[in-house]
């Protein structure tokens, strides 16, 4: 049998991109390497209002909802601001995964679960896909692939392929915390060149982690001191920044952390990995209807992509890099600037968790941020926006 498209990876990515392909009424097989999806996490479960929607899920994962955001410099001054509307939510990511997976399923896509990806190759005639699993080894034949299989995607190894240049480690803990269960607390002092944060997860409950490129475990054990000696969960995870150099060829399409989609600015990967999931079910429905696999014909999947988020993530990617300029002092009196009249307002009319650029621009414009950091980000930030 050869199926139109297997897709490997059965996180949000890859479920979108297996049920749109389904949905398209393309003959559609996806592996997942673990025996559940959502398991082991390895994500912070915070998703903006538009990342959860463009999900197309129930509220059944729903823990929490949060409304915004409170900035602790770590020297002596915080900045909250409160939106008084739902921003993001707080999942349960097992039972996400789990619902995106059934409406893939739904949908009419073959699921193989506890199914590992060990080779992979692409020809003329097609491709053909190595694994092991709990029928034993096993070889299927596709038209396509889509390569949804986390930010150490075995595929870019198999052809060759080169990944994202900068991978974060992360490490967050489930603790006893009561919050202000409306806000998200972001701590930039728990990690030089990203930050911490703590998310509200129910009644006496918050998820605790930091991301950073070095000495993670270090940061962490020091940052978590302060919430006490006890913790209930504790996961790990892999954050790519910086998008692949080519994310499709061999005709495979590579989506959500597999390509480097995750935002630079916050890590998280749900909205980038589902939207790029629907574009590369789009191309390659157009390459199955014409019987085109080349490049030229994939590469319409990068154009899509591009053209919806692109911008933002390599506006991210400088963020990222500045991000290493800033100082404790400097982040300190960017904190106090936050606290001006109509900062918060500015933040609560324009912020976008998913695409960031417009609050950034008008922020950086802003006399008082240029004042404080503008050797760091001032000219930079400017010629970013205004190069064309």
């Amino acid at each position: 049998m050869i199926y139109d498209v297997i897709v490997a990876g059965g996180g949000p990515a890859g479920s979108m991109a297996a049920k749109c392909c389904a949905k398209a009424g393309l003959n559609t097989l996806l592996v997942e390497e673990h025996a559940a999806v959502g398991t082991p996490v390895q994500c912070a479960g915070l998703l903006s209002t538009n990342a959860f929607f463009e999900c197309e899920v129930s509220d059944r994962s729903v823990i929490q909802t949060v409304s915004g955001a409170r900035v602790v410099s770590g020297l002596s001054c915080e900045f909250s601001f409160d939106a008084g509307e739902i921003k993001a939510y707080v999942v349960d990511r097992s039972a996400f995964d789990r619902e995106m997976l059934e409406a893939a399923a739904n949908a009419g896509a073959e699921i193989m679960l506890k199914t590992s990806v060990n080779g992979a190759i692409a020809d003329n005639s097609g491709c053909t896909v190595s694994t092991t699993g709990v029928s034993g080894k096993q070889n299927f034949r596709s038209k396509m692939i889509v390569a949804a299989d986390g930010p150490r995607s075995n595929f870019s190894r198999f052809f060759g392929m080169k990944r994202a240049p900068v991978f974060l480690s992360g490490i967050q803990a489930d603790v006893p915390y009561e919050s202000d269960g409306r806000l998200v607390e972001l701590h930039p002092y728990a990690s030089p060149g990203f930050f911490g944060w703590v998310i509200p997860a129910g009644k006496g409950r918050a998820r605790v982690g930091l991301c950073a490129e070095k000495d993670t475990n270090e940061l962490f054990t020091q940052f978590i001191k302060q919430f006490g000696p006890t913790n209930v969960h504790q996961v790990t995870g892999t954050i790519p920044i910086g998008i692949m150099p080519r994310t499709y060829g061999n005709r495979t399409l590579f989506c959500g952390d597999a390509a480097g989609f995750a935002k630079p600015t916050s890590g998280g990967g749900v909205y980038t990995g589902v939207r790029s999931a629907r574009h590369a079910a789009d191309t390659i429905a157009g390459c199955i209807e014409s019987g085109d696999f080349g490049d030229r014909a994939l590469s319409r999947y990068e154009s899509l992509w591009k053209a919806d988020f692109g911008r933002e993530l390599a506006f991210g990617v400088k963020l990222f890099k500045m991000r290493k300029g800033l100082t404790p002092e400097i982040i300190d009196d960017l904190c106090r600037v936050m606290n001006e009249k109509g900062m918060a307002e500015d933040i609560i009319r324009y912020g976008d968790m998913d695409r960031p650029g417009k609050i950034v621009k008008k922020m950086a414009l802003n006399p008082s941020i240029y004042r404080v950091a503008g050797k760091v980000i001032g000219s930079e930030l400017r010629s970013l926006f205004f190069r064309d």
